[in-house]
């Protein structure tokens, strides 16, 4: 069975990620695209599913790091015998993809060992393997899968093996490459050289970030694995690399999340601004136009990594899931929900990419004209809610509030008023208006003296945390104040933030992005203190390579939800910027 989620790093090469846990296997890895089937799956199995372990045979102890401004990573293994240093990249594609494990001496003589063991279709497919002394062959359907090893290899069970001595001073190389298999297998690389290549690629990039904040190396930690999620040849933002990875331990709340969420549009447009990427955040807004096209009635919530729009959900029987959390599942069914507030959302991307210098398009116009008559036709519509709650339809507050987002935006951006229909504008002008005054009578309880999930109840909910960030009201409003002193009082627990109020005896853990929320609500309110309190908060429970999950586990204080999660690091970075200076804010400037 996997170990901790923190026990796991990233690598990479941006169009899809690898899990490589401390002990020195490799358990998730989907090729070739982030999307794709999976050919190692221990991570919601068990070794059988597929991965590939290279540590030394004897019993040792670990240390690791990534190489300074990189997602390059290093693991340190001492025996008895002696000391060696694994080192684990992808370099940026330009053609094949390729894993590269090297194994340097440091001292004495250590003994490791290597087993592959590739098995397709999520856990469930081995392929046809050929053996040429350090060289394999793996095979089935469409892929191909070449492994250069520095010794001859075995095959037993399946199961492609190495062993070799490393003395201080000596390096050797394992090489994982993925091909078509009517193609054939691509050529080999020079390990050395492509070290050195993607070094230098990452350190060019994050050597452009120059933002003021006093957590530069959580920011710059967070803006790499960011970059690492971006899938190159679209521009999309992949929310997290894995599927299924519980938010309740041995729980059912369990999804795939290798997809493009709207929802994440603003956050990582503004995110990527204020961090100085504007060619990533230009990339992020097209990639959006293309999805969306132009019909907001057929609006997805999320999309594939290229934009395309099915996402059928299923679920491979086969895996008993992490640390037995069940269902395993594949595709997201949420995709197809009425979430009234994606719309808010792109509106408000489309409008940030505008103020931060961003040359909006015809389309990018035409598709907001759309939009905001769309949301006058729906915005009395329940919905499932930010959350995307599988039950019954209610009307969200946070929802209502991105319908009017969409609505204020539009008529206030010089971008769509110089061109849009005075009496067409002035209509979304008074609507705007209007809706603002229906969730302050329905969404706000005077005997409760603060806001609700939704309409009708008493239920609290950390989204309300965005409705000062979204420019709904200001924070220390008196409505607001109150919500978030119920929020700081009712749904923190160990300093972190809950979505809602804990239930049953394994409830999911604090919603990490929700924490950063707060921090900024406490700025705005002028809690500066407090502010960098809850903050550091969420700093403490990275793990040791700086990579949040989607939530935090309080009583079992650990790391849970898929894993690493983009909003996390997303909200990580805005918020740090946030408290450090000006950056341009969603609903205007700090």
């Amino acid at each position: 069975m996997a170990g901790l989620i923190e026990d796991y790093g990233l690598i990479g090469d941006g169009e899809t990620a690898a899990l490589v846990g401390r002990d020195g296997s490799i358990d998730w890895l989907c090729w070739p695209r982030f999307d794709s089937d999976a050919c190692f799956a221990a991570l919601l199995g068990t070794a059988e599913h597929g991965c590939w372990r290279l540590a030394p045979v004897t019993p040792c102890e670990s240390e690791r790091r990534y190489q300074d401004d990189t997602l390059i990573l290093e693991t340190d293994h001492t025996t008895d015998t002696g000391r060696v240093r694994v080192v684990d990249f992808m370099p940026i594609r330009e053609g094949a993809s390729v894993l590269v494990r090297t194994v340097r001496g440091l001292a004495g003589t250590v003994t490791v060992r290597s087993a592959v063991d590739l098995q397709f279709d999520y856990g469930s497919m081995p392929p046809w393997i050929e053996v040429d002394g350090d060289t394999a062959l793996a095979r089935v359907g469409p892929d191909l899968v070449v492994l250069r090893a520095p010794v001859a290899l075995s095959l037993e069970r399946g199961i492609l093996g190495a062993e070799v001595a490393v003395r201080e001073g000596e390096e050797v190389h394992f090489v994982l490459a993925y091909g078509d298999s009517a193609i054939g297998p691509p050529p080999p690389i020079d390990p050395r050289a492509a070290l050195a290549e993607t070094r230098r690629r990452w350190g060019d990039w994050i050597g452009k970030f120059g933002g003021a904040t006093d957590w530069p190396e959580a920011v710059r930690r967070s803006l790499i694995t960011l970059k690492a999620l971006i899938y190159r040849p679209t521009g999309g933002i992949v929310a997290a690399p894995t599927t299924s990875l519980p938010e309740a331990p041995a729980g059912e709340m369990n999804w795939d999340y290798r997809f493009c969420w709207l929802r994440d549009a603003t956050f990582t447009l503004s995110a990527l601004i204020n961090a100085g990427y504007a060619d990533e955040a230009k990339a992020w807004r097209d990639w959006l136009l293309r999805a969306v096209a132009g019909a907001p009635d057929k609006m997805r919530i999320m999309y594939r990594l290229d934009g395309s729009r099915r996402l059928e959900e299923w679920q491979p029987g086969w895996l008993p899931g992490f640390r037995w959390a069940t269902p395993v599942r594949i595709g997201n069914a949420a995709s197809r929900q009425l979430q009234l507030d994606v719309y808010g959302e792109v509106i408000d991307a489309l409008h940030l990419a505008a103020k931060a210098g961003i040359a909006p398009s015809e389309q990018s116009f035409a598709l907001q004209v759309a939009i905001v008559q769309h949301v006058a036709d729906v915005w009395r519509e329940p919905d499932q809610g930010l959350w995307e709650v599988r039950g019954k339809p209610r009307h969200h507050v946070y929802s209502k509030a991105s319908a009017w987002v969409a609505l204020d935006r539009f008529t206030r951006d010089p971008a769509t008023t110089e061109r849009a229909d005075p009496d067409g504008l002035a209509r979304f002008r008074d609507l705007a208006g209007f809706v603002h005054r229906d969730i302050c009578a329905n969404g706000y309880d005077p005997g409760l003296g603060r806001f609700v999930s939704y309409y009708g109840s008493q239920e609290l909910d950390a989204s309300l945390l965005l409705l000062p960030i979204v420019g709904f009201l200001p924070a220390d409003d008196e409505r607001m104040a109150a919500t978030i002193a119920a929020i700081e009082r009712e749904l923190v627990e160990d300093g972190l933030v809950r979505r809602w109020r804990a239930h049953g005896e394994n409830p999911e853990g604090a919603f990490l992005a929700c924490s950063c929320w707060l921090a900024e609500c406490q700025a705005m309110q002028g809690r500066h203190a407090a502010a960098r309190a809850t903050f550091e908060r969420l700093l403490s429970v990275r793990n040791d390579l700086g990579l949040l999950a989607e939530e935090y586990d309080t009583r079992g204080r650990r790391l849970a939800g898929n894993f690493p999660q983009a909003l996390s690091h997303l909200a990580l970075v805005q918020t740090a910027l946030a408290l450090s200076g000006p950056i341009v804010r969603r609903g205007g400037e700090a």
